[in-house]
């Protein structure tokens, strides 16, 4: 009977950690992090705890659920490609019904969350939002155009317009500076990532831009658009969003980006493409954070 017991337990945890994974947890972070700094961002004091818990749970939910979808929408090129054939849909850990049933839960109590215990423009918005992604990208853009990551890049720069909406229930132009932020830096975080990973792509026909224009092509615009960036990044000080503190914290990182993107440029490797591509991330949660910080401390 013990063993049973064990076994079922054993069961258990390997299903909640396969429907975990399903969420994409770094990326649903990521996109958590940014939209509660909109919320911080959007008051002079501190946020409601009601609020802070309640949106911070529906988005996370509607992320996650959107990244199911996308899990299930792309499951037969998941199973090809050395990055994503671990997922638990291609590896039979789930099946199609499971993935699409926890899906629409989640993403249903996450919208219904944010509907109730927030406001309704929160939930359109994120509802916005997860059609944009989950439907209008990986449906649509993604397998159509080279240029996928920029327009479907307004996704994924949605969450700072969803805190400040959940806290303020408008979308200011502070707001949308954030969502530039994010946009702009979409496309040379992302086309970092399909560089190195530009055979993959090329085996399952996704036209990302490394496999349809060449590498030169693709690293001009990777320049291009961090050029983009680090003109956006400096809107918060210019709009009187920030003070001195992000100011200093916004050179530091844009002259570290810089640095990677003119080396990818002039000498590519996909050892620097990898290292690029992870500075990338970390770019996006210090800028974010030093607004944070300067919102509170200067």
């Amino acid at each position: 009977m013990q063993s049973i017991w064990v076994t079922q337990l054993t069961s258990a945890k390997m299903s909640l950690r396969n429907f975990y994974a399903l969420c994409k947890p770094r990326v649903t972070a990521l996109i958590v992090f940014t939209a509660i700094i909109g919320m911080f961002m959007a008051t002079p004091g501190m946020v409601s705890l009601q609020i802070l818990l309640a949106a911070t749970v529906g988005i996370a939910f509607a992320s996650g659920a959107a990244a199911a979808f996308n899990c299930l929408i792309e499951h037969k090129i998941d199973a090809m490609m050395a990055r994503t054939r671990a997922r638990p849909i291609p590896t039979g850990q789930l099946s199609q019904m499971e993935t699409l049933l926890f899906a629409s839960v989640l993403g249903g109590l996450g919208l219904s969350i944010l509907y109730y215990w927030v406001n309704p423009l929160t939930m359109w918005l994120t509802l916005g939002t997860f059609v944009g992604y989950a439907v209008i990208y990986t449906v649509f853009l993604k397998p159509a155009t080279p240029m996928n990551i920029v327009i479907g890049g307004a996704s994924g720069a949605m969450p700072p317009i969803l805190g400040w909406a959940a806290v303020n229930n408008t979308v200011s132009p502070e707001a949308l500076v954030m969502f530039l932020i994010i946009f702009a830096w979409t496309p040379p975080h992302f086309w970092a990532l399909a560089l190195y990973r530009r055979e993959e792509y090329a085996k399952v026909g996704m036209p990302m831009l490394p496999v349809t224009h060449g590498e030169r092509f693709t690293l001009l615009h990777i320049l291009l658009y961090t050029v983009i960036l680090i003109v956006v990044s400096f809107m918060p000080y210019g709009l009187g969003m920030s003070g001195w503190l992000y100011l200093a914290s916004a050179v530091a990182l844009n002259a570290v980006f810089l640095y990677y993107v003119v080396s990818l440029y002039r000498h590519y490797s996909d050892a620097l493409a990898k290292t690029t591509f992870k500075y990338s991330i970390l770019y996006l949660s210090l800028i974010f954070a030093a607004l944070l910080l300067d919102h509170y401390l200067i």
